[in-house]
C-alpha cells in the first residue's frame, strides 16, 4: 500500500511549516559561520562572578537546545527527502509500511511502532 498524494502533501506541508519554525528558533540564539554551521553566540552579562556564572549557564542551556533543534531539523530534512524520493513511510529497519496514524502524529518517524518498541526495549 502506498500513501495517496493528498496525504503526502499534507505531511510535506506540516514538515515545511515545522522546519521554518525550527530554523527561526535556531536563529534566535545562533549565527552562521563561514561554512554555514550554526554557532551559539556566547552571552555577555558583565564581569562580575555571578554574571560570569549566568553566562556559562545560559551558554550551556543554549547548547543543549541547539542540539535538540539541530536533531529535529535533521529529521525533518530526512523526511522531506524520503517524500521526494518515494521512500517516505517505509520502516528503515524492517521495510514494512509505517502506519498512516503514526505518521500523522509524528511525521518524522522513520520506523514502525513494532521496530521502535524493539529497539527501545519497551
Amino acid at each position: 500500500m502506498t500513501f495517496d498524494p493528498a496525504f503526502l502533501k499534507k505531511i510535506e506541508e506540516a514538515l515545511l511549516k515545522e522546519k521554518e519554525k525550527v530554523e527561526h528558533e535556531l536563529s534566535e540564539f545562533t549565527v552562521s559561520d563561514s561554512s554555514g554551521r550554526q554557532e551559539i553566540v556566547f552571552p555577555e552579562y558583565g564581569e562580575q562572578s555571578a554574571e560570569n556564572a549566568a553566562e556559562v549557564a545560559s551558554f550551556d542551556s543554549d547548547s543543549s537546545l541547539k542540539n535538540v533543534l539541530n536533531a529535529t531539523l535533521r529529521d525533518i530534512n530526512s523526511s522531506l527527502k524520503r517524500i521526494k524520493d518515494g521512500t517516505y513511510g517505509i520502516c528503515k529497519y524492517c521495510g514494512q509500511e509505517i502506519s498512516r496514524e503514526r505518521l500523522a502524529i509524528r511525521p518524522t518517524s522513520s520506523s514502525c511502532v513494532e521496530c521502535k518498541k524493539k529497539f527501545t526495549n519497551e
